[in-house]
């Protein structure tokens, strides 16, 4: 019996199968390559599910972990800690100047998020807008703000207060609009329903509504923040400033950390007693996490995701000549979109056959999102394969 095969009995038999996985064992990644048991090298232009966003056990983060391991992994958050008040200074210079909460994921980031809106309007104000097609998390409460029915199957019933809208379409959203209203939760890029970017006089329509209703703009930026669009968050594209954002994935740098920014006068009103994580802003999280920022500093890589990703789209756009199923290309930074004719799940599983690991969601888009290290010859040798592998399938 292979290895390979030893893991996946394991996993049969002790761990509960409420994924769909790949019959690979990962051993190893490195930049933007990650190798399986069986010893094959693969391009990976969708990092840890969005998570990896200046590669594979980037080196500043290998040292920033394994140094901080050895003063301090975890004391709990009766005590302050340097590294976490070290974070929460990073990126708040990099927002809105606001305050954070830290957390472990994104989910909970949103929780959080959610519960602050709650607590910082008037008893009356229970109701949440969200957008069709978005994804919030798996908690209760963001998978009701999650406006995908897909999601809600054998869940039912969900948490009342919950308002979906169509995306980027303000007369709906201004129709959905009451005094009940605590916040209006939107990504600025839908990441799970299909790259959507958020027109910018949506979000400005959006502030505006939040504002003459007394209710608070919340931008989940769990995947588009922390530098993947080439700006710190996404909401910096255009000049609409939230109340709140939330952030995960690339915070870490493979390391499980999330945390909720809100400005000054709305992070008052989570005091001591609403809200807790035992694990949120440990040590060893917040070591990686400055150690990510530090990294997209030194290494200029808001510039290198503005220029690589402006680079791919090109090149994917190319194909769309080629090939007759590519619909469009679309996308900001390292978030980029290809819209397909067809159900892309093929696609992808001949694309990892051939070496290269992308996305497909929403059942016809696939998700090319690169690490920010990623260079104009990567980027070129995975459109290569891409390009192979639909040739191939046409034939």
């Amino acid at each position: 019996m292979t290895a390979t095969q030893q893991t996946i009995d394991l996993f049969d038999k002790y761990v509960i199968g409420n994924y769909t996985r790949l019959p690979r064992v990962i051993v190893k990644g490195q930049g933007c390559y990650f190798w399986d048991a069986d010893g094959n090298k693969i391009l990976d232009m969708f990092p840890g599910w969005g998570v990896s966003a200046i590669g594979h056990c980037h080196q500043r983060v290998v040292e920033a972990l394994r140094k901080q391991a050895g003063q301090l992994i975890h004391m709990d958050n009766t005590f302050y800690c340097d590294p976490q008040g070290k974070l929460a200074g990073l990126l708040s210079t990099r927002a809105f100047g606001g305050k954070c909460f830290f957390c472990n994921s994104g989910a909970e980031a949103n929780e959080a998020a959610l519960k602050l809106a709650r607590l910082h309007t008037p008893q009356k104000k229970y109701k949440f807008i969200t957008a069709e097609g978005s994804f919030h998390g798996r908690t209760f409460a963001t998978l009701t703000a999650t406006a995908q029915p897909k999601y809600h199957k054998g869940i039912m019933p969900l948490l009342p207060g919950f308002i979906y809208v169509p995306f980027n379409d303000t007369q709906s959203l201004e129709a959905a609009m009451s005094d009940e209203v605590a916040a209006v939760m939107l990504e600025p890029i839908q990441g799970e329903g299909g790259i959507n970017v958020a027109d910018e006089k949506y979000l400005q329509h959006a502030r505006h509504l939040c504002d003459e209703n007394k209710a608070l703009l919340i931008f989940d930026e769990v995947q588009t923040g922390i530098g993947r669009t080439g700006k710190w968050f996404a909401y910096q594209h255009s000049d609409v400033v939230p109340d709140i954002i939330t952030m995960a994935k690339s915070l870490g740098g493979g390391t499980a950390i999330g945390a909720m920014m809100a400005k000054n006068e709305v992070a008052g009103s989570l005091t001591p007693g609403t809200h807790a994580s035992t694990f949120g802003g440990n040590s060893l999280a917040c070591a990686a996490a400055i150690a990510v920022i530090e990294a997209i500093d030194e290494e200029n890589l808001l510039e290198n995701a503005a220029e690589i990703g402006e680079y791919a789209r090109q090149k994917l756009t190319e194909l769309t000549g080629k090939h007759s199923v590519i619909k469009n290309v679309r996308g900001i930074g390292l978030m980029t979109g290809i819209q397909l004719s067809v159900n892309g799940a093929d696609i992808v599983s001949k694309a990892l056959e051939a070496g290269l690991r992308i996305n497909c969601t929403n059942e016809t888009v696939l998700r090319f999102m690169p690490p920010m290290i990623a260079t104009k010859n990567q980027i070129a040798e995975a459109v290569e394969i891409l390009d192979g592998v639909l040739t191939e399938m046409q034939k």
